[in-house]
């Protein structure tokens, strides 16, 4: 069975021009199957402000009204998608952006209202993988962005986190499924203060320690949570880190086992 890696890139690398082209490029020679998930970034909220279009967060988490939702859509899936894949293109990566509508990958259902109203926010049901893998075994890369849809003509925002963890739960079935958690960090550090403090295995017995200890929380939490749900469903291996443990194994970050 081939080995797939599914790599999510966070915000701050979007945020930083120079950084996302660099990583496009070393991501673009990335030898095997892949496929790429990425967040929207800042380019929305600030977008927002200047259309005096109200920005709402809580717990970290964006609430989505109508206009938001037009806004983001026009944002993640249109200007940096477009923007993604064209650059993979620059670099010889044929790539293919993806809404969780197009091909009907991925179906996901609004977010009730209780205890807490995040508008039109989506949890995935389904991931549907027949067209994803036609395209991987034709050397061609999917793009994802954070949108997904209802299969009732409703788009809805998605944690991009959770979308490559269903993305890597979907094609298991199929690939030897690898999934990265890219960002700022070198990994899931044991004091937030001190970027050398890699926290470099974390199985689900001491993640339930660690969240007991006050270690982890806060926004790390759904990010690892969504680790352990991937491992739980046949994903093979899941890391954590800077882009760098991508081209180089070597390079500390942090890698999660059940146990």
């Amino acid at each position: 069975m081939k080995t797939i890696k599914i790599v999510k890139i966070g915000g701050n690398i979007i945020n930083d021009e120079i950084a996302l082209h660099s990583f496009l490029a070393d991501f673009a020679q990335l030898k095997g199957p892949k496929v790429l998930v990425h967040g929207g970034g800042k380019l929305a909220s600030e977008l927002a402000k200047q259309l005096n279009i109200p920005v709402t967060m809580i717990d970290g988490r964006r609430v989505t009204d109508i206009q938001t939702l037009d806004l983001i859509t026009m944002v993640y899936a249109g200007k940096i998608n477009k923007q993604i894949v064209a650059q993979l293109q620059a670099h010889n990566a044929n790539a293919i952006g993806f809404t969780g509508a197009d091909g009907n990958t991925i179906v996901s259902t609004k977010r009730p209202a209780e205890p807490i109203d995040y508008g039109f926010a989506g949890d995935v049901v389904t991931v549907n993988p027949q067209i994803l893998t036609v395209l991987i075994n034709n050397e061609v890369t999917p793009v994802f962005c954070a949108i997904t849809h209802d299969a009732n003509g409703q788009l809805l925002n998605t944690n991009a986190d959770t979308i490559a963890s269903e993305i890597a739960i979907g094609l298991s079935a199929h690939f030897s499924t690898e999934l990265y958690y890219c960002f700022e960090k070198s990994g899931v550090l044991s004091d937030v203060t001190d970027d050398n403090s890699i926290i470099e295995q974390i199985t689900s017995e001491s993640y339930a320690q660690l969240k007991a200890d006050g270690v982890i929380f806060e926004g790390m939490l759904p990010k690892l949570d969504n680790c352990f749900h991937a491992l739980k469903n046949n994903v093979h291996k899941v890391h954590i880190g800077s882009t760098t443990m991508l081209f180089n194994s070597k390079n500390k970050h942090t890698s999660l086992q059940l146990s």
